[in-house]
């Protein structure tokens, strides 16, 4: 009796313990904080470290709240390692993960990987592409701004101080870059409304001095082009550094779009005409707020953010 007590005492444990296995607990298990992992591009890029910046704020005002992780890349072309850093995500076992995606199609695999392991994933800055989420059957809300919009206001300022025919040339983003492709259409919509003509289109792949290489060959095939159209901030102030080397600094217009702190001083300067605020600093939390109420049961569902034009009258003196 006594060993067959003994068996079937050991049989129950061994069935308890397989009955956990896959199971992650919930935020609330044990009373511990959910944890958010934020995963970013470049923080090279002062737009990334400013959104850094401000999700590490929110989480100072509410540490009772959730434990963050924040982690970028080095370069905005790292695809692996930003799938790296997934990957070690997943493997901690974070409650949820925010991620502004290198790529609008290479991270969704590994996002769905984490979707698998019960992880909640939120998709900021750049969205994912709708086709490959189709293939891969996953839905992933995207919390961020319309940068169609952005660009489309940024191009209508510009075109308001040229004339029909004018040549303009636009600096685009990474090739496949959902939000890049985005900010193109919307510079050519405010182009095409207003019949300037666009004379080069080429990709400065988000870096200030891709972009001043790709404006000083425009320039020299276009010695009458009118103005640059720059698909982020880092690569409006390459132009402005080309157009100072050709010395049409004050003939040639220059957009941007992401309004960092080293383009404000130009903008006041007159060197770039406008920006397009995304309000980087609060992206990164729209994400985080959002995946803590997806982990309280809320539907996984797109959430649009704003966008504002920026030029040295709203700065302000």
């Amino acid at each position: 009796m006594k060993r067959w007590s003994y068996s079937v005492l050991w049989m129950c444990l061994i069935a308890m313990v397989l009955a956990g296995v896959g199971c992650k607990p919930g935020p609330s298990a044990g009373g511990d904080k959910p944890r958010i992992a934020l995963v970013m591009k470049s923080l090279a890029n002062e737009f990334f470290k400013t959104m850094e910046d401000g999700a590490r704020a929110h989480h100072a005002a509410h540490p009772d709240l959730y434990a963050l992780s924040a982690q970028g890349i080095k370069n905005e072309q790292d695809v692996g390692k930003q799938i790296e850093l997934m990957e070690m995500m997943i493997a901690k076992g974070v409650d949820a993960i925010v991620i502004a995606p290198a790529d609008s199609k290479a991270l969704i695999p590994v996002c769905r990987k984490a979707m698998k392991a019960g992880i909640i994933v939120v998709n900021i800055d750049n969205k994912f592409d709708a086709e490959v989420l189709a293939s891969e059957e996953v839905k992933i809300p995207f919390v961020g701004p319309d940068n169609r919009k952005g660009a489309r206001m940024a191009g209508e300022y510009l075109a308001a101080r040229l004339q029909p025919g004018d040549k303009v040339a636009i600096i685009e983003g990474i090739p496949g870059a959902f939000n890049g492709i985005q900010r193109k259409l919307g510079f050519e919509d405010a182009a095409k409304t207003a019949q300037l003509v666009i004379a080069g289109s080429q990709s400065g792949r988000w870096e200030m001095d891709r972009a001043e290489q790709v404006a000083a060959a425009i320039l020299t095939e276009h010695p009458d082009l009118k103005a640059f159209m720059c698909a982020n901030d880092s690569m409006a102030l390459g132009a402005v550094s080309a157009l100072g080397t050709a010395g049409k600094t004050d003939t040639v217009l220059v957009i941007g779009f992401d309004n960092i702190s080293a383009v404000q001083q130009l903008l006041k300067a007159g060197k770039i005409l406008c920006t397009v605020d995304q309000h980087g600093d609060q992206l990164a939390v729209f994400g985080i707020e959002y995946a803590l109420e997806m982990l309280e049961g809320g539907a996984p569902v797109d959430k649009e953010t704003p966008v504002d034009l920026i030029t040295a009258e709203t700065l302000g003196p």
